[in-house]
């Protein structure tokens, strides 16, 4: 019911910031690719998606993914490939100023986020932002495996039921929903913001 849930936990990539896959198409258009050919590979090919699954669950270091990556899209240089391909990516002020003002309200906070590496994030701000975080090349595990969602609610400091869980991929939302937390779909700040303030109450 609205005003029922007391801690609120959120993706990074896509809802803290802007769109990762904005900013990978930004990189492939400028490389002379399809802008969704790196999209087309992580959701089509076996391979390529493995390899991704492997890097963001902290079994492969950035200097095997890198290239391996690069040779998959048909890049000639994988130096700095990474940084390259989110080089378009910023922070959503929107979004930073309203969790905070969230968490300053006494809402529990959560960081659940699948990592491209584990060094790029604004470690100062995750701390202020969030009682909890759970990155998944920390943790070996990536969503949309349960043990992602229980870990948030526990660091937040909330049973599964009383929060709300924030993606930008819908398919990372079911196993929220499945656990009893209240979910939401972030296409833009101003419609999530709103939805967390009826949901925190």
């Amino acid at each position: 019911m609205a005003g029922e849930r007391s801690a609120v936990l959120l993706d990074w990539g896509g809802v803290m910031t802007s769109s990762p896959f904005a900013s990978f198409a930004a990189f492939c258009a400028a490389e002379g690719l399809d802008p969704s050919a790196l999209a087309d590979l992580f959701r089509h090919d076996r391979d390529t998606r493995a390899l991704l699954i492997d890097f963001e669950c902290g079994r492969m270091e950035e200097a095997e993914f890198e290239p391996r990556l690069a040779a998959a899209l048909g890049v000639g240089d994988h130096s700095g490939l990474i940084d390259r391909l989110f080089a378009e990516s910023a922070l959503d002020p929107a979004m930073i100023d309203g969790v905070r003002d969230l968490h300053d309200c006494g809402v529990r906070t959560g960081l659940v986020s699948n990592s491209w590496g584990t060094r790029r994030y604004p470690r100062e701000l995750l701390a202020e932002l969030f009682d909890g975080i759970v990155i998944s090349g920390e943790e070996g595990v990536r969503k949309p495996d349960p043990r992602m969602y229980s870990l948030g609610a526990e660091r937040a400091g909330a049973p599964p039921s009383e929060c709300v869980f924030v993606d930008d991929l819908a398919f990372n939302l079911d196993p929220a929903r499945a656990m009893g937390m209240a979910a939401v779909h972030h296409t833009a700040a101003a419609a999530t913001l709103a939805e967390l303030e009826r949901l925190v109450g």
